[in-house]
């Protein structure tokens, strides 16, 4: 099953560093981060989830949930987090989903069907695909997917940047430009007429006819 941005989010049960759990349950009516990895005890992982644990309450600031994933047991999870605190100087407080069997990166097609049914004898290299972050909407719908290699650690900020432009076009009929912050100009949607947008915003510029910028709507 392949997945796309407005598919559901595959539901399943697991279990995590901080008890088993049903995953839309757990997601409840905000928002989630679900973010794998190849191995425990890999450089660029340990980083990772450091980095994350060390953004949690970003994450929180803006109703969203994070969630690890390791195609290991939970386990070996919980004796990975000494090793991510020594790295990064971060406590990971967050749930990391055990996927020994390799359910979850199967149901969401990190992958394939023919890979197995347990972690045991598999090398990072095996697993490399399992390297993708999936931003989960209250709707329980996929609303973006990254995947990186192996050897590129992600880029947290720009998942905070994403779920930013993603929650405030939820909201407005707006839609961000490349490189956009909070706080910076925004692009009205063509669904929107020049007057509906006068009265919706205020002012905008027409820099091209299909491309109007205004100010960023408040919440």
């Amino acid at each position: 099953m392949s997945l796309r941005i407005n598919d559901i989010a595959p539901d399943f049960t697991a279990d995590t560093t901080r008890g088993p759990i049903r995953f839309h349950d757990w997601i409840g009516d905000g928002w989630a981060v679900l973010f794998s990895h190849p191995k425990n005890f890999t450089p660029v992982c340990t980083t990772e989830l450091g980095a994350m644990a060390g953004l949690e309450q970003d994450f929180a600031k803006r109703g969203v949930k994070i969630i690890g994933i390791s195609v290991d047991p939970v386990e070996s999870h919980s004796k990975w987090k000494g090793d991510i605190k020594t790295a990064t100087g971060f406590d990971v407080e967050y749930p990391l989903i055990g996927d020994k069997d390799l359910k979850v990166a199967k149901l969401y097609d990190m992958l394939p069907a023919g890979a197995g049914e347990s972690s045991e004898g598999r090398t990072p290299a095996d697993n490399a695909t399992v390297r993708s972050v999936f931003v989960i909407g209250p709707d329980k719908k996929i609303k973006l997917i990254l995947t990186y290699p192996m050897t590129t650690g992600r880029n947290f900020n720009e998942i905070l940047r994403a779920i930013d432009s993603i929650q405030l076009t939820a909201k407005h009929q707006v839609a961000t430009p490349a490189n956009w912050q909070q706080g910076e100009d925004v692009i009205i949607t063509a669904a929107v007429s020049n007057d509906d947008a006068i009265t919706r915003f205020g002012s905008f510029d027409t820099v091209l006819p299909y491309l109007r910028k205004t100010k960023q709507p408040s919440a």
